[in-house]
């Protein structure tokens, strides 16, 4: 399996580590990229079960055609017990919870290089994903970023940096709408691929409106929490057709003016300059990569 560029992931589906069934849900999804949690997803006294069923789900993700990722503890807990076990299943991506350092990345880079080694993996081909759910991570995310060249994206946590806010939670989010901002400005200095934060609640109207959103501020990948919502969430990150006929026309009324010698061209109302010229050709070019894939 080639596995897809960061931009065209649109779509990180946490899920429990000990629980086969929850794996089983979490291929039949939709999801671009899964993310099996040895974290919070997985309590303690079940974290050598969870070890266990690894290669199993990776398995999975391969006849399945998805990213495979896997979130492992801290490497100062059981971060290294759960390394060990991930690796040995060749993973595509290892995530950090609670990012917040490059000495952080630049720990995991090390371990990761020297199970490459070991297994016989081709030299960097296992990614780094931070996750970024702390105050301190998401302003730090540039120095995260340029620890490990390993790291293609980073993703933004929702309940921990809430917690870590004193904020209080709320179908709206406007309690993180600074960070979700900062954390995509960040991001994008950085050259990474920003993530936006799980929508932590069950209705998956709220998640489209949330994705939309995130969409609009620039994101173009979205983490969740509930396999139901994958689905929704995909179409609501996808160029649809209305919005490709739009763009077209703006590439055509451009490209017309500049055969004529004008610098811009006016359509519906919108003076249409180089910038949203290229942004509807990159509109264009994702749909055409989405539906490659």
């Amino acid at each position: 399996m080639t596995v897809p560029a960061p931009e065209l992931r649109r779509t990180w589906l946490f899920g429990p580590g000990a629980d086969a069934s929850a794996h089983d849900a979490m291929l039949a999804s939709g999801a671009d990229a899964l993310i099996v949690d040895l974290e919070d997803f997985t309590p303690p006294a079940r974290r050598d079960e969870a070890r266990g069923l690894l290669s199993r789900y990776v398995q999975g993700c391969r006849a399945a055609g998805r990213v495979a990722a896997i979130r492992i503890n801290a490497l100062d807990g059981d971060g290294r017990a759960d390394l060990a076990a991930a690796m040995s299943t060749r993973p595509d991506v290892i995530a950090l919870p609670m990012a917040a350092s490059a000495a952080q990345m630049h720990s995991l880079h090390e371990a990761i290089a020297q199970w490459e080694q070991a297994l016989g993996i081709a030299a960097g081909r296992t990614e780094i994903l931070p996750v970024c759910e702390t105050a301190l991570g998401v302003v730090e995310v540039r120095s995260i970023a340029a620890a490990s060249p390993r790291i293609r994206g980073a993703l933004l946590g929702a309940e921990d940096l809430a917690n870590d806010l004193c904020a209080e939670r709320g179908p709206d989010a406007v309690e993180l709408d600074h960070a979700r901002r900062r954390f995509l400005l960040e991001c994008r200095a950085a050259g990474i691929e920003p993530i936006d934060a799980p929508y932590t609640f069950s209705d998956a109207e709220g998640a489209v409106r949330e994705a939309r959103y995130a969409r609009r501020l620039g994101y173009r990948s979205k983490s969740l929490v509930r396999p139901d919502h994958a689905r929704p969430l995909n179409a609501a990150l996808t160029p649809d057709a209305g919005e490709l006929q739009r763009a077209r026309a703006l590439v055509e009324a451009f490209e017309a003016a500049r055969q004529r010698g004008e610098e811009r061209a006016l359509v519906d109302g919108l003076w249409v300059e180089v910038p949203t010229y290229r942004n509807a050709l990159r509109l264009l070019e994702r749909a055409r990569r989405l539906g490659a894939r």
